[in-house]
């Protein structure tokens, strides 16, 4: 005859997760977050930036106009439109400079997307060569990496 002792044979199996796998489940979604938080935060300022880029095409094209036709004779008179600045995000454009180079300048409104300042301005500078117009973008926004 074959006894034991039920209470003494260990044959239960264990389920579920121990602590150390949580923690490294853990410990790997918290680099994660600490990584994507601030590529997330970058993607969000390039896109409200974006705004400010379109809002310099209507001036772009009036100006590129101008120099074909030269109509106005000198294209810094070229009034600036309301729907210009009409996004959110636009506070002033302004369109400077001389025959051989003109350069329109787009200042964002300050505090209405996050990091966006209204110190990151848009400055497109177009030099005049042969009828045409090259541009060329430079300004606040170049350094803080947003155009």
């Amino acid at each position: 005859m074959n006894t034991t002792d039920k209470n003494t044979v260990a044959t239960k199996k264990q389920s579920g997760f121990t602590l150390i796998e949580l923690m490294i489940v853990v410990a790997i979604i918290g680099i994660l977050a600490m990584i994507a938080l601030p590529a997330y935060q970058t993607y969000t300022a390039k896109a409200g930036f974006s705004e400010v880029v379109s809002a310099a095409g209507p001036a772009k094209k009036a100006v590129e106009i101008c120099v074909q036709t030269g109509i106005p004779a000198d294209c810094t008179g070229i009034a600036i439109q309301d729907g210009w600045t009409a996004p959110d995000l636009v506070n002033t454009i302004a369109i400077t400079g001389d025959a051989t180079a003109y350069i329109i300048t787009v200042t964002p409104a300050a505090n209405v997307q996050s990091g966006v300042s209204a110190l990151e301005t848009y400055v497109l500078t177009g030099t005049v060569a042969n009828g045409a117009v090259n541009w060329a973008a430079t300004g606040g926004c170049t350094a803080a990496n947003l155009c």
